[in-house]
Order: C-alpha cells, then sequence, then structure tokens
C-alpha cells in the first residue's frame, strides 16, 4: 500500500491557550503576529513551543482587525495595508531571529486570505509587501486561486494548501462562516475529508459535488473547540491508511 508524508499546519498563538497541546502533533503552525490576534508575549511563547517540538513556523499576517478576528473584509488604503502586514511580519521575525528559528512560511489570516484567492490589486499589493522574503520564504496559498498564479509568475515558492476542517464550494472556495456546516467538527468526518483529498486528489464539496483537489499542505484550525481531539483522533487513525505526519 502506497504511503503518504502530509504537512499538517494549525493556525496558532491567537489566544486560544492550546498550543502545548496541539504543537506536538502537527509539522508546521501559522503564529497571529497582532494583526488579528497576538502580541509579542504570544509569539515568544510560540515560537519556542514550535522550536521544542521541530514544528516549521511562518507568519500569520491579517487585515489590522482585532475586533472582528481578521474575518472580516477591509476597505483599507493599499499603503497602510502593506505597512501593517510588514510591520506583523517584522515583530514575529524579531523574535524568530532571537531564538535562532528560520522563518518557513507566509499565510495570510481570515478574510484576507480569502479576499487574496479573487481580486488581482490586493494579491499585487500583498505580494508587494512581502517580496522582501521571496528568497527565503514559502507562500501558503489556495489552489487555483489569483494570489497562486500572480505569485508564481513573481518567483515566488507557493505550497498549496487545503483545509481539512472546512467544507468547500464547487469553484473550491470555502464555505462561508456565516453558513452552517461551514466547519466540520467531528473528527471522523475531518478525517474522512482529509484521506480522500490526500490518497485520492479529489474533496467532496457542501453539495456532493467531487472536485480535484492536490495540495502540498492540510490545515486544522487552532481556534476549532475541539482542536486537539481532532487531532489526537487523527495522529492514531491516519497512520491505519497509511498516512503520516512527516516532521
Amino acid at each position: 500500500m502506497e504511503k503518504f508524508n502530509i504537512d499538517i499546519n494549525c493556525d496558532v498563538g491567537e489566544g486560544i491557550g492550546n498550543e502545548e497541546a496541539i504543537l506536538p502533533l502537527i509539522s508546521s503552525c501559522n503564529i497571529a503576529c497582532g494583526g488579528h490576534a497576538g502580541d509579542k508575549e504570544t509569539m515568544t511563547r510560540t515560537v519556542i513551543l514550535a522550536k521544542e517540538h521541530k514544528v516549521l513556523v511562518g507568519a500569520h499576517p491579517s487585515y489590522p482587525d482585532t475586533e472582528n478576528f481578521g474575518r472580516s473584509t477591509m476597505a483599507i488604503d493599499s499603503d497602510r495595508l502593506s505597512l501593517s502586514i510588514q510591520n506583523q511580519i517584522k515583530g514575529l521575525q524579531s523574535i524568530l531571529d532571537h531564538e535562532q528559528v528560520t522563518l518557513h512560511h507566509i499565510k495570510a489570516h481570515g478574510a484576507l486570505y480569502n479576499d487574496l484567492a479573487k481580486d488581482e490589486s490586493l494579491a499585487e499589493n500583498y505580494l508587494s509587501a512581502i517580496k522582501a522574503y521571496k528568497p527565503s520564504v514559502h507562500l501558503y496559498v489556495p489552489p487555483n486561486s489569483v494570489i497562486a498564479k500572480l505569485a508564481r509568475d513573481r518567483g515566488f515558492s507557493v505550497k498549496f494548501e487545503a483545509f481539512a476542517d472546512r467544507n468547500y464550494n464547487e469553484d473550491l472556495s470555502l464555505v462561508s462562516r456565516k453558513l452552517p456546516n461551514a466547519v466540520i467538527n467531528e473528527p471522523k468526518a475531518v478525517l474522512n475529508h482529509l484521506a480522500r483529498m490526500v490518497k485520492q486528489g479529489m474533496v467532496v464539496t457542501l453539495n456532493g459535488v467531487e472536485c480535484a483537489m492536490n495540495a502540498d499542505t492540510y490545515c486544522l484550525h487552532g481556534d476549532t473547540p475541539n482542536a486537539f481531539q481532532i487531532l489526537m483522533y487523527l495522529s492514531n487513525e491516519l497512520p491505519k491508511q497509511q498516512i503520516y505526519i512527516k516532521k
């Protein structure tokens, strides 16, 4: 039977406080760096834990919108957004430098992530804001998205991301969190959703349509209330399907 080694990433440092439990169970993480959540203390604590558990570290910049946890589209001046993104990443980078940890990737958060998938002007601005990191980091982006195409055209290293705990529409956009069934909470359902993507390169959308889905990394949201329970279940069940979380 074919073996599959996969990367599972989690959004962390968002004030949930479950990092000690979940970091040993994943292979890469996206650390909130002040836009939607996170501060110097949470970033430092999370970086140290990631280092201890040999978890790859990524920056998780957002619209500067802690009030809405970065999950609402913002009408914001492009220069102000660029400066905010740069300052968010620099804040994390200074901690990484102090702890001698390498910045592995950058992944936008929430509404910014979703907007970058379809807004060319926003994607151009985002890539310009982070161009200094192009030689050394990967970008976690949705497949078949505007940001993915532009990033590859401009020489960024791209890793396509799929979501183990989110349902998809037929255009491979994520089902809005405003709608029921946007998030998959039941551990066995997450396992089935993930295993199909890994082994078959397919995802079943919310409407039951099977679509191609090829990904390099799979996200499970750290702020899902039962994220630890889901990860524990995956850790036990994935090897039975010859799927292994790479460290």
